[in-house]
C-alpha cells in the first residue's frame, strides 16, 4: 500500500492561512490504513486548524469530507458540490490523489497535507516498512522474494557489497544485510543457483516519466488505431 505521513502542522497552517473556507478532504484507502489521511485524521486536522485560526485572529472555517479513493475519478464526483462552497481544498491523500483532485478542480487551490513516503507493508500496529521501489523491472523471482533495490541501502543487485558484519548491514547494525536474507531464502527453497545469474545494468528507458500502463483487454479502447 501507499504509506504517507502528515506534513508538519506549521507547514499546513501556513499553506491554508490565506483562505477563509477550507475543505479538508480525507481518503479512505491507503492513507487511512496508515492513520495519516482517513476520515478521522481529516476531522482532527480540521479541528486543530480551526483552533489555530481562532488563536491567530483569522476568520476561517474548516469543513471535512472523505472519499473512498482520491486517486479514482469516479469517487471524486462526490465532492463537487462541497468543493464549490470552499475557497481551497486541503487533500489528505497521496501525491497521486492530490493531483487528481487538482485536475478535477483547476480553479481551486488544492493543497497537500501529507508527504507520500513509500510503498510498504504493515509490520506491526502503527509500524510500516518500505518494501517496493516501483522500479518497473522486478527481481523478486530471482532473489527469493526479497527486493535488493529496497532492502539494500546501496541497491546492490548482484550480491552483497562486502561491508556486512555478522549478517548485519554496515549502514545500520540493527538491519539485516539484504543479501544475507536473500541467501538464506534461496537456500531454504533449494535455489542457490539463482545467485549465479548476472543481473544486467538497469534499462533506465523503462523508467521514462510519467509512466502509463494500459491493460491489453482495454488496448483497443484507448488506442488511436482501434
Amino acid at each position: 500500500m501507499i504509506v504517507a505521513e502528515r506534513k508538519p502542522f506549521a507547514e499546513i497552517a501556513q499553506a491554508v492561512s490565506g483562505y477563509r473556507r477550507v475543505l479538508v478532504v480525507g481518503c479512505g484507502t491507503c492513507v487511512a490504513v496508515c492513520l495519516a489521511g482517513g476520515e478521522k485524521e481529516a476531522g482532527i486536522l480540521a479541528a486543530q486548524l480551526d483552533l489555530a485560526g481562532q488563536l491567530a485572529g483569522r476568520d476561517q472555517r474548516f469543513a471535512t469530507a472523505c472519499v473512498e479513493r482520491q486517486c479514482d475519478r469516479e469517487f471524486l464526483a462526490e465532492l463537487d458540490a462541497a468543493a464549490r462552497e470552499h475557497d481551497a481544498l486541503l487533500s489528505l491523500a497521496c501525491g497521486a490523489g492530490v493531483q487528481f483532485l487538482a485536475e478535477r478542480h483547476p480553479s481551486l487551490p488544492v493543497l497537500a497535507g501529507l508527504n507520500t513516503t513509500f510503498i510498504g507493508v504493515n509490520q506491526d500496529v502503527g509500524v510500516w516498512d518500505e518494501r517496493c521501489r516501483a522500479c518497473r523491472d522486478c527481481l523478486l523471482s530471482l532473489t527469493g522474494g526479497v527486493c535488493p533495490l529496497t532492502m539494500c541501502p546501496k541497491g546492490m543487485v548482484n550480491g552483497p557489497c562486502g561491508g556486512a558484519v555478522d549478517g548485519r548491514c554496515e549502514t545500520d547494525p540493527e538491519r539485516d544485510c539484504a543479501w544475507t536474507v536473500i541467501h538464506a531464502r534461496l537456500s531454504a527453497s533449494d535455489r542457490l543457483a539463482n545467485l549465479e545469474a548476472l543481473v544486467p545494468p538497469r534499462d533506465h528507458s523503462r523508467a521514462s516519466l510519467p509512466g502509463r500502463q494500459t491493460h491489453a483487454a482495454y488496448l483497443r479502447r484507448y488506442s488511436s488505431h482501434g
